[in-house]
């Protein structure tokens, strides 16, 4: 009996057996039946090495994929959340859809730690945007998405954070939707909550901020500057987390000053949020700039303005990682 068939019994005939390991991953149990216990036992081998293990893996995915195609008659594309780094935040859904794939495009924010989750077996191709990077334009990846699924394959396109904040889903969904491709969005966990988390930087406090709002600092036009004025009015009534914003760190800071906002005023800037190489720079809107500029930051960088920062708690981030996570300069 199949393990699909023996999970779809009623669970008041189910019982645990012998524990198996996921890819190497995850611990697992394998269910059977009260009444055929005896039968599965005999026909089980008694000890089942990590590859094959791996190895049946590997083949029950490949006849479930096969299944989905003969039923669909084409490829499919799931744009799927990695999350802001550490691979633990990847969402169940995320991790299937990972090992079910044919193929990944993926960003160049998605860490290396959820990049190791994909097995051997699944292709992987690079389509990032880094600003002064070598790059991939969306019109190419767009393209590269529908050929792909046109040619019956199932794709992951992973992103990193979550789709739907500042990574030009709908430009890539309208693409498929053009090819008439079925697709489907798994979110992710965005930088700011994972963020928040990882060095106790609440996005709301009651006493000092009843609202967080998120926004980029760069547009279509990459020419485009935030509207100030309307930016110093939100900073100064709630949190405001400013995406990709490193590189006109110091033009913000300028501009707040310009329309009102006090050179006092708290604000923190996060490298590699949620990673083992995270960096927490806390200042304020006359002293953050210089301070940034003297660590050298490199990485994925989120701008916190506000009260909150002020209110940042002490969590103890070995309880989320073996090592020490974040610095403080």
């Amino acid at each position: 009996m199949s393990l699909i068939t023996r999970i779809s019994q009623p669970f008041s005939q189910l019982f645990l057996t012998k524990p198996f390991s996921f890819l190497g991953q995850f611990n697992l149990h394998q269910f059977s039946l009260t009444h055929s216990a005896e039968r599965i036992s005999r026909e089980a081998p008694k000890e089942e090495t990590r590859e094959s293990r791996k190895s049946h893996t590997i083949q029950f995915t490949a006849s479930r994929k096969s299944k989905l195609h003969k039923t669909s008659g084409a490829g499919q594309v799931f744009i799927v959340g990695a999350g802001p780094g550490d691979a633990e935040l990847l969402t169940l859904k995320a991790l299937r859809l990972l090992q079910e794939a044919d193929v990944v495009l993926f960003d160049a924010l998605v860490s290396a730690e959820v990049l190791a989750l994909i097995p051997n077996h699944v292709a992987r191709e690079y389509v990032g945007k880094r600003n002064k990077k070598h790059s991939y334009s969306q019109d190419y990846i767009c393209q590269r998405v529908v050929e792909l699924a046109q040619q019956g394959q199932t794709v992951v396109r992973l992103k990193g954070g979550d789709p739907a904040l500042f990574a030009r889903t709908c430009e890539e969904t309208d693409a498929l939707h053009a090819a008439e491709i079925p697709f489907a969005i798994v979110p992710g966990v965005t930088a700011a909550s994972g963020m928040s988390a990882y060095t106790g930087i609440p996005l709301t406090d009651r006493r000092c901020a009843q609202s967080v709002c998120f926004m980029t600092a760069h547009f279509k036009n990459a020419n485009t500057w935030p509207e100030m004025h309307t930016m110093a009015q939100s900073v100064q009534k709630q949190t405001v987390v400013v995406y990709m914003g490193l590189s006109r760190l110091d033009g913000l800071c300028k501009g707040l000053l310009n329309n009102g906002v006090s050179g006092s005023w708290p604000v923190a800037v996060v490298e590699n949020a949620t990673t083992k190489s995270q960096r927490v720079i806390v200042g304020t809107v006359d002293t953050i700039f210089d301070k940034a500029n003297r660590a050298k930051l490199t990485g994925p960088t989120l701008l916190i303005f506000g009260k909150v920062v002020e209110s940042k708690q002490h969590v103890n981030t070995l309880l989320l990682h073996s090592y020490q996570h974040a610095t403080t300069v």
